[in-house]
């Protein structure tokens, strides 16, 4: 395995992409959901990246790359159509000790975006080390159909009840064993087919806190 599997937390952290056409589009959308302060240096935009730049969501400098445009970023990306750009992008990068993908070069990245499944806070990741883009994105379409918006409650539902937990300090002698059996639970299908009752009996048995589907915010939503 060449790559390290981590997912990073870039909320107002300064990323960096030199490109604007359709891969620079796909790497900002991302880095916009995750809340990155994004930059993007490039003579022109796709129609998708100049709306993004319209409504404050990124900081595009309108013009070819310079030295010094990843001055102070924490990830960059390399994603213009010309080889010899690109690559003065990386060199810069290692210059800085800034992480960089170079969308043209694998073997000369630090790092590969992976295809990316999300259902709220689950992210299902299909990675070929930048081998074949398609087939991760094929891989994470075949996924798709198995991993449905009940996935998104059911996570939100363990993860408010995991924080109530360890809010009040109950006993980790307490804890272990409620995650496990929790994590063990099919908590999808009992939100797909809307079996509240039985999630609630549930919540109510294993937390020392009480707590209910309707307490931890998990929402009752129409299961279709």
């Amino acid at each position: 395995m060449r790559h390290y599997p981590i997912n990073m937390n870039l909320e107002g952290r300064l990323v960096v992409i030199v490109g604007g056409g359709r891969v620079a589009e796909r790497k900002a959308k991302r880095l916009v959901e995750a809340g990155a302060k994004l930059v993007v240096v490039s003579p022109v935009l796709t129609g998708p990246l100049a709306l993004l730049a319209a409504e404050g969501k990124l900081l595009h400098l309108c013009r070819v790359y310079q030295p010094g445009d990843l001055t102070g970023a924490v990830l960059s990306f390399a994603a213009t159509d010309a080889p010899v750009v690109n690559r003065m992008v990386v060199e810069e990068a290692r210059a800085l000790s800034i992480l960089i993908d170079s969308v043209d070069a694998p073997r000369e990245s630090d790092f590969a975006t992976p295809a990316v499944l999300q259902q709220g806070e689950l992210l299902i990741t299909v990675s070929t080390g930048g081998a074949s883009p398609v087939l991760a994105r094929r891989i994470v379409e075949q996924l798709e159909p198995l991993f449905g918006s009940e996935y998104s409650e059911a996570v939100a539902l363990l993860g408010t009840v995991r924080e109530k937990l360890l809010t009040e300090k109950v006993g980790n002698a307490y804890n272990d064993p409620v995650f496990a059996e929790l994590a063990a639970l099919d908590l999808p299908t009992l939100i797909r087919t809307g079996q509240r009752d039985a999630i609630d009996q549930i919540l109510q048995k294993l937390s020392a806190t009480g707590a209910t589907s309707d307490s931890v915010g998990a929402g009752k939503k129409d299961p279709s």
